[in-house]
C-alpha cells in the first residue's frame, strides 16, 4: 500500500473516529503501545483496530475488550495510555522477557479488567498499589517477574480475586492482613489460589491471614524469610489441599489444629526450625506427600499413626531426630513410592520381609544406627541405601545395599507414535507424529505435585493426554505434545520440557502461540490432579508463519463520511496525519534495519548470514550508552576476539559486552557461531545470549553479566573467593551439567571445543555457568560420530586423539573436562613450569594410600577431613575423564550422574541452592595463597607443531 493511499485512509479512519467518540481512545492507547513497544505484530497497521484484524485484539462492538499477546518477543515497556481502553477485559503479556520497567499506575483505572497476566516479563519496580482499584479482576499472575518493595495490601480489596500470583519476584516486608484501616489479604474471600513463594518476605505469618470464610485451596509461601510459628488459625481453612511453608525461619511447635484439614494432599514444612513433637496428622486421610525434613523436633520413635495415612506416596523426614527401630509396617502402604528417613538416630533391626508396598521405588536410611537387616528371598530389590549404619560391613548380603545405587530413574521423553521416523533441517525438530517442524517449547513447573517416582511412565502419558484433550477442545491449532526430562529442582517443584507441535504446518503463525500462550498463562487447562499447581515459562518463540494480510478495505464508505466530515477539521487533520506519516517512516525504518540487522553481513569471509532463534539486536549507540561510551571503568576483561565490558540496561540488568577488535582475523567466524548456537540453547548452566550489535561496522555479543568471574580468577586466588570442597563439587557439577545438555538434548548436538577454567563463569551463587562458545562446532546430521576438522583449543586442555587425528567428538569435550576437574582438586593450571597436570596426577598417585598419596598436589587451601572418599572418587572420574582413547571416556551424561553420586556421598544434595552467596566467602588476596598464582605458562611440548592463539 502506497504512502498516499496510507494517508487518505488514516484521514478518513481520524474522521471517523472524530464522529464516534470514544473509540478514539482505544486507538491511542494503542498506538501509544506500539510507540513504547518494539516488535508489535506486522499487521497492526491501518486506523481501524477493531475492523482491520489487529493480531491479539479482540473487539465488542468496535471497542477493544482483550490483548493477548503471549510469546511474541516483544520489548520495551508498558505505557501508562493502557488507561485508555476502558472496556478491556483481559489484558496478557506473558513470555515476553524483555518487556521492562515499571508497572504504570494508571493499570488501576481498567475498571472491566478481569485477567491481568505479566508472566516471565522483567517489570521491575513496586506493584502499584492502585491495583486494588480493578473490582471485576479475577485472575493477577505477576510471577517471575523482578518486582520488588511490600505486597500492596490494597490488593484485599480484590473482592472477586480468584488467582493471586506474585512468585518469584523480589518482594519484601510483612503479608499484609486488614486492620480496620487498611485492607489485607484476609479479606480475599473468593481466592482459591495464593502462591507467593520464592520472594524476600519476612516477619510472622499473621494469625489473621485465615478465617473460615475462605475457599483457599494451595497455600504456597515457601522460599522466604518468614519467622515466628505457624498460626494456629490455618486450621479454619478446611478447604485447603497444598501447604508449603519448607524454606523459611518458622519455629515453635506445629499447631494440632493442622490435622483438621482432610482434604490437604501435599504438606511441606521442610528446612524451618520447627521444634516440639512431630505433629500427629493421623486425619489427613488424603496426605500424599510429607516433607518436614530439617526441623529441630523432640527426639522421638517413628509415629505409629504414619502406617494409617493410606493415601501417602511420600515420606521424607531427613534429619529430624527420629530414632528407635522402623516400624514394619510402614512399608506396606499400598500407594508408597519413596521413603527418605536419612540422617537421623534410627536403630535396631531393618524387616522388609513382609508385605511392602509394589510402588515402592527408593528406601533411603542412610547415616542411622541400624544393626542388622532381615529381607526374604526375591523380596524387596528396589534402591535400599544403608551407607553409614552399623550393619554394613557385617554381611555379604548387605554390601549390595552400602553403597550409593546410580540413579536409574531414565529421563522420561514422549516416545514417537507408531509412524516412520523422518530426518530434519538443522533446527527443526520431529513431532511425535514424525512431521518436521518449528515447536512452541517451554518448561513446565509442578509446585506440588502428589508423587515422587519420576520414572513413573502413567504420569507423563496422561499429562499428554490431558494436553492434547484439551487442545482437541478447544480447537487450538495443535498436532502433538511433547513431554521430557523431568526432574525435581532446587525448590521440589518437577520440571517438565514440554514441545507443542503446529498442526497443518511446520510452524505456528502468531495467533496460535498467543492462543496456546494464553492457555498456560490463564490457566484455562487443568492439569491431572497428581501434578497440582503449576505454571508455564515459554522459551522465544522466532518462527512465525505469515499472520494474516493488511486489510483492504473498500473506501467508499469512509470518502462518503470523509466529505461529510470535511471542512472545518480538515488542515488540523492533514497536519496530524503529516505527523503520524513522519513518525511511521521513521518507525518503518527502524522496524527493517531491526528485521535485517545483516544487510551488510559479508558471507564470503564469515559464512553464510547468522541464522538467528530470538536473539535481540542491539544498536552500536545504544550499547555505547549502557557503557558510558566503552570506558576503561566498564572494562572488565580482554582475550584474542577483543574486549569485555560491563553495562546496564535501562531496567537496570546488568550486561557483559564482548566487542570484537577489528584486527581479530577470526572475529567475523566466531561471531557467528556463538549467536546462532547461543540463541537457540537455554539452559541454567550456560551462559545465556541477551543479543548482539552488528552495526556501524562493529561486531559485539551482549550476554548476561556473571559477577563473580571466571573459575580460574577463584582458584588462583584474584577473585578474593574462597572455594571449599562442597562448592567445587558444585561448580563441576554445574559445568558438567552444561556440557551434557550441549551434547544430548541440544538438537543438532553442540561440541564446545574449549572447556577450560577462564571458559566457566560463577554466578552470584557461586553457580556454574560454561560461556564462549566461539569454537563451538555443531553436529550435522551427517556426522553422528564425529567431525572432521581443523584442530582449535587451548593448550593444556585438548584432547591428544583429536589432535591427532582430527576427529571431533563429544569426547574430546570430556577430556577437557576431566583437566578442569585436575585444576579444581590441585588449584594447578594444566601446564606449569614444563609440567603437564594429567601427567603429574598420575605419577604420584597410589591407590592403596590416604587420598591416594596426592598430599602433595592437591591444594592446600581445601579442607581434607570433610569428606576423602568424595576426593578420590573425583580423582577417579577425571582420570576416566582424560583417557588416551576417547573410546575409554564416559560421556558428560554419565559424568553428571557420577558426580550427583560422589555429593550424595558427601552428604550434599546436587539440587541443592548454596545457602550463602560469594559475599559470605570473600577472603583478602594477601591472606590467601595458592599454588596456581604464578600466571606464566610454560608449554611442556605435549602438542609440539600446534599453534593456538589465546582465545
Amino acid at each position: 500500500m502506497g504512502q498516499r493511499t496510507r494517508l487518505i485512509l488514516l484521514l478518513l479512519s481520524i474522521q471517523c473516529l472524530v464522529l464516534t467518540g470514544t473509540a478514539n481512545d482505544d486507538y491511542k492507547a494503542l498506538i501509544s503501545l506500539m510507540d513504547e513497544l518494539k516488535n508489535t505484530p506486522p499487521n497492526w497497521v491501518g486506523a481501524d483496530p477493531c475492523g482491520g484484524n489487529w493480531e491479539g485484539i479482540v473487539c465488542t462492538n468496535s471497542r477493544v475488550t482483550s490483548i493477548v499477546l503471549t510469546s511474541m518477543n516483544l520489548t520495551g515497556e508498558l505505557s501508562g495510555e493502557i488507561q485508555l481502553l476502558s472496556e478491556l477485559q483481559t489484558l496478557d503479556l506473558s513470555y515476553n522477557k524483555d518487556i521492562t520497567g515499571q508497572l504504570p499506575n494508571s493499570i488501576g483505572n481498567l475498571q472491566k479488567l478481569l485477567n491481568l497476566n505479566l508472566i516471565g516479563c522483567s517489570f521491575f519496580g513496586p506493584i502499584p498499589d492502585a491495583i486494588g482499584n480493578l473490582p471485576q479482576l479475577t485472575i493477577l499472575s505477576l510471577n517471575n517477574n523482578s518486582f520488588n518493595g511490600p505486597i500492596p495490601a490494597s490488593i484485599g480489596n480484590l473482592s472477586n480475586l480468584y488467582w493471586l500470583d506474585l512468585a518469584e519476584n523480589q518482594l519484601s516486608g510483612p503479608i499484609p492482613v486488614s486492620n480496620g484501616f487498611k485492607p489485607g489479604l484476609d479479606m480475599l474471600v473468593h481466592a482459591k489460589h495464593f502462591h507467593l513463594e520464592k520472594n524476600k518476605l519476612s516477619g510472622e505469618i499473621p494469625p489473621q491471614l485465615f478465617n473460615s470464610s475462605m475457599v483457599l485451596i494451595h497455600l504456597i509461601l515457601n522460599s522466604n524469610d518468614l519467622t515466628g510459628s505457624i498460626p494456629d488459625t490455618i486450621g479454619l481453612v478446611q478447604t485447603l489441599q497444598v501447604i508449603r511453608f519448607d524454606g523459611n525461619s518458622l519455629s515453635g511447635p506445629v499447631p494440632s489444629s493442622l490435622n483438621s484439614l482432610v482434604n490437604v494432599g501435599e504438606l511441606y514444612l521442610s528446612n524451618n526450625k520447627l521444634t516440639g513433637p512431630i505433629p500427629k496428622l493421623n486425619g489427613m486421610n488424603l496426605l500424599k506427600y510429607m516433607d518436614m525434613s530439617n526441623n529441630d523436633f523432640d527426639a522421638p520413635d517413628i509415629p505409629t499413626w504414619f502406617s494409617t495415612l493410606q493415601s501417602l506416596t511420600t515420606i521424607v523426614m531427613e534429619n529430624a531426630g527420629l530414632q528407635g527401630p522402623v516400624p514394619v509396617s510402614l512399608f506396606s502402604l499400598p500407594n508408597l513410592q519413596t521413603v527418605v528417613l536419612r540422617n537421623n538416630q534410627l536403630n535396631g533391626t531393618l524387616n522388609i520381609s513382609i508385605a511392602y508396598s509394589n510402588q515402592l521405588q527408593l528406601i533411603d536410611l542412610r547415616n542411622n544406627s541400624i544393626v542388622s537387616f532381615i529381607n526374604t528371598a526375591g523380596g524387596y530389590n528396589r534402591d535400599l541405601i544403608l551407607v553409614d549404619n552399623p550393619v554394613c560391613p557385617k554381611t555379604e548380603v548387605t554390601k549390595i545395599y552400602c553403597v550409593v545405587p546410580q540413579s536409574n530413574n531414565s529421563l522420561y521423553s514422549t516416545t514417537q507414535n507408531n509412524c516412520q521416523p523422518v530426518q530434519c533441517n538443522l533446527d527443526q525438530i520431529p513431532s511425535p507424529n514424525c512431521k518436521c517442524a518449528y515447536p512452541y517449547m517451554g518448561t513446565l513447573f509442578f509446585r506440588a505435585p502428589s508423587f515422587s517416582d519420576l520414572g513413573n511412565v502413567s504420569y507423563y502419558k496422561a499429562l499428554e493426554k490431558s494436553l492434547m484433550e484439551y487442545s482437541e477442545s478447544a480447537k487450538l491449532p495443535v498436532d502433538s505434545v511433547s513431554l521430557s526430562n523431568p526432574i525435581r529442582d532446587s525448590s521440589m517443584n518437577l520440571e517438565l520440557s514440554l514441545e507443542v507441535f503446529p498442526s497443518g504446518q511446520d510452524r505456528f503463525n502468531r495467533t496460535g502461540i498467543s492462543r496456546i500462550g494464553f492457555m498456560l498463562s490463564n490457566q484455562n487447562f487443568k492439569p491431572p490432579p497428581d501434578f497440582g499447581p503449576f505454571y508455564f515459562i515459554a522459551d522465544p518463540y522466532g518462527h512465525y508463519a505469515g499472520g494474516p494480510k493488511e486489510s483492504k478495505k473498500s473506501l467508499s464508505t469512509g470518502i462518503i463520511i470523509g466529505a461529510a466530515a470535511g471542512g472545518a477539521v480538515l488542515l488540523l487533520l492533514l497536519l496530524l496525519a503529516g505527523t503520524y506519516a513522519f513518525r511511521q517512516k521513521r518507525r518503518a525504518e527502524r522496524a527493517s534495519e531491526q528485521l535485517n540487522p545483516f544487510a551488510h553481513w559479508d558471507p564470503k569471509s564469515s559464512g553464510g548470514i547468522p541464522q538467528l532463534k530470538g536473539a535481540r539486536s542491539f544498536s552500536f549507540e545504544e550499547l555505547k550508552k549502557y557503557t558510558n561510551k566503552f570506558s576503561e571503568a566498564n572494562s572488565i576483561g580482554s582475550g584474542g576476539y577483543g574486549k569485555v565490558y560491563r553495562g546496564t540496561l535501562p531496567a537496570g540488568q546488568l550486561i557483559a559486552i564482548k566487542r570484537a577488535q577489528t584486527e581479530s582475523m577470526q572475529g567475523g567466524l566466531e561471531f557467528k557461531t556463538e549467536i546462532e548456537l547461543l540463541s537457540r540453547v537455554h539452559h541454567k548452566n550456560l551462559v545465556s545470549l541477551v543479543g548482539f550489535c552488528f552495526d556501524q561496522g562493529e561486531q559485539m555479543l551482549v550476554y548476561e553479566y556473571v559477577p563473580n568471574g571466571t573459575l580460574k580468577d577463584s582458584l588462583s586466588g584474584r577473585s578474593g573467593i574462597r572455594l571449599d570442597w562442597m562448592r567445587r563439587l558444585k561448580v563441576a557439577l554445574g559445568a558438567a551439567r552444561g556440557l551434557a545438555y550441549l551434547h544430548e538434548l541440544a538438537n543438532p548436538p553442540i561440541i564446545h571445543r574449549d572447556i577450560k577454567s577462564t571458559n566457566i563463569l560463577l554466578d552470584e551463587r557461586l553457580n556454574a555457568k560454561v560461556a564462549d562458545f566461539g569454537l563451538s562446532k555443531p553436529m550435522g546430521d551427517g556426522e553422528k560420530d564425529h567431525v572432521t576438522t581443523q584442530v582449535k583449543g587451548t593448550m593444556g586442555y585438548l584432547d591428544p586423539e583429536y589432535y591427532m587425528t582430527q576427529q571431533l567428538t563429544e569426547k574430546s569435550d570430556v577430556y577437557s573436562f576431566g583437566v578442569l576437574m585436575l585444576e579444581l582438586i590441585t588449584a594447578r593450571m594444566p601446564i606449569e613450569r614444563g609440567k603437564y597436570i594429567v601427567r603429574v596426577v598420575r605419577t604420584a598417585m597410589d591407590r592403596t594410600k590416604v587420598l591416594y598419596n596426592l598430599h602433595e598436589v592437591l591444594d592446600p587451601t581445601i579442607d581434607l577431613q570433610t569428606s576423602p572418599k568424595s576426593l578420590e572418587k573425583i580423582v577417579d572420574l577425571a582420570l576416566s575423564c582424560v583417557e588416551e582413547s576417547g573410546a575409554n571416556r564416559p560421556a558428560m551424561g554419565v559424568v553428571v550422574k557420577m558426580i550427583e553420586n560422589i555429593m550424595q556421598l558427601a552428604g550434599l544434595n546436587p539440587d541443592a541452592e548454596s545457602a550463602s552467596t560469594s559475599e559470605s566467602y570473600e577472603v583478602t588476596k594477601e591472606n590467601s595463597h595458592h599454588p596456581y598464582s604464578n600466571d606464566g605458562f610454560e608449554y611442556s611440548g605435549v602438542y609440539p607443531n600446534l599453534k593456538i592463539e589465546p582465545h
